[in-house]
């Protein structure tokens, strides 16, 4: 198949170098049976109407126009047909498929009015005369328009299905390009997303070590066993922390599918709070209503991260002895999240008043899922995160 196709594709590349040959058999055939005959001019007229074949389909125009040519000067001289004349019907077709569209309908024209003068012509000057010579003359012009019909029909079917295959070629060329492009900015947007990734895990992770390693320092000298508890802490964050990094870091290393363990979702609030609470801080978490139906994966995902940034932010920024609340709301339109802290509030520093990288990608996660969320300080002190994510309504 793959042979047969390099075969095609040699033809369909080298067009001039096939018509050549061809054409070149062409008047090896035809050519010296008339020199043999002792018709040397009846010779050279065959040889002139096949010679512009070798360029039927690079330069259908010019082709044509020498075959017309010739056919005036053949009708002019009163010569009478020859075996050459195949070049008429060829070309007829060789214009109709690559040529352009006016050639196309000259040479319709030109065949149609070719076949008036040479009957015309034949039967005017022949013997026979009455109904009879009409009837044949009628007839022989009818079966050279069929030839004419049928040769121009069938090159103009190879037009259209030339230029079907152009548009196809085309399309897909087209499609090729826009898939380059979509995997492109899917690469990217990827990226950004696991850059988000990445600033979840480091600072959730970094805050919990160094809270407590605080507690550990301070501790080890009074109560060497939270500081060991402390140490055991900071050795399972460091080790979860990790785990997420490499794991990231592989998608961005591979692009084969790897196993990779399941994105938490807010069944797994339990364990990101217990992480939270043996960092010293004390977390308070209220569930309310019942949801009407699942979020998406990707919008669990997002409520988590939210709950996750917001608590970072208050063991960064609230200070020692802050406290947090997590209230999760199921409503008739979806859910609402709350983390709302007793800390510094607006004596907080910029990230945890929204101008960092956490808040920010925040809003983005939950714009993805058309929800909404709010950020500020609260009256009399503490910080409010609020988000709402909306059902995907189908």
């Amino acid at each position: 198949m793959d042979s047969r196709h390099a075969i095609y594709e040699w033809f369909r590349v080298n067009r001039f170098k096939v018509d050549l040959t061809a054409t070149c058999l062409l008047i090896l055939l035809f050519g010296p049976v008339y020199l043999l005959a002792g018709h040397p001019w009846l010779a050279l007229l065959s040889c002139s109407l096949l010679l512009p074949l070798a360029w039927r389909r690079t330069r259908p125009a010019m082709a044509a126009v020498v075959v017309i040519l010739v056919c005036l000067v053949q009708w002019a001289v009163g010569a009478e047909p020859v075996a050459g004349q195949i070049a008429v019907p060829l070309v007829i077709y060789a214009t109709a498929a690559y040529g352009p569209a006016w050639a196309s309908r000259t040479v319709l024209l030109a065949g149609m009015l070719g076949g008036i003068m040479l009957t015309t012509r034949e039967f005017s000057s022949s013997a026979e005369s009455g109904i009879m010579g009409l009837t044949i003359g009628a007839l022989y012009t009818v079966l050279i328009w069929m030839l004419v019909l049928v040769s121009w029909t069938l090159g103009d079917l190879t037009r259209v299905r030339r230029l079907q295959l152009q548009a196809l070629e085309d399309r897909t060329r087209r499609l090729e390009v826009e898939q380059q492009q979509e995997r492109q900015l899917a690469a990217a947007d990827e990226r950004s997303h696991i850059a988000r990734e990445m600033h979840d895990i480091v600072a959730h992770s970094l805050s919990v070590i160094i809270t407590q390693a605080d507690g550990a320092r301070y501790a080890a000298a009074a109560k060497p066993e939270l500081a060991t508890e402390a140490l055991a802490t900071i050795a399972a964050t460091g080790r979860d922390s990790l785990a997420e990094m490499r794991r990231l870091l592989g998608i961005l290393r591979s692009d084969d599918d790897s196993p990779t363990r399941p994105q938490p979702r807010l069944s797994d609030l339990d364990e990101l709070l217990l992480g939270f609470r043996a960092a010293t801080l004390q977390v308070v978490f209220d569930q309310s209503g019942v949801p009407r139906r699942a979020l998406p994966a990707g919008a669990e995902l997002t409520a988590y991260r939210i709950i996750q940034e917001a608590l970072t932010n208050v063991i960064k920024h609230a200070g020692p002895k802050a406290s947090a609340r997590v209230t999760l709301a199921w409503q008739g339109r979806g859910l609402q999240l709350d983390i709302v802290d007793d800390g510094r509030g607006a004596a907080a520093d910029p990230p945890a008043a929204g101008g960092g990288n956490g808040l920010r990608g925040m809003g983005e996660r939950v714009s993805l899922y058309d929800g909404s969320l709010t950020a500020g300080p609260e009256q009399g002190g503490g910080f409010r995160v609020s988000a709402f994510i909306p059902y995907s309504e189908a």
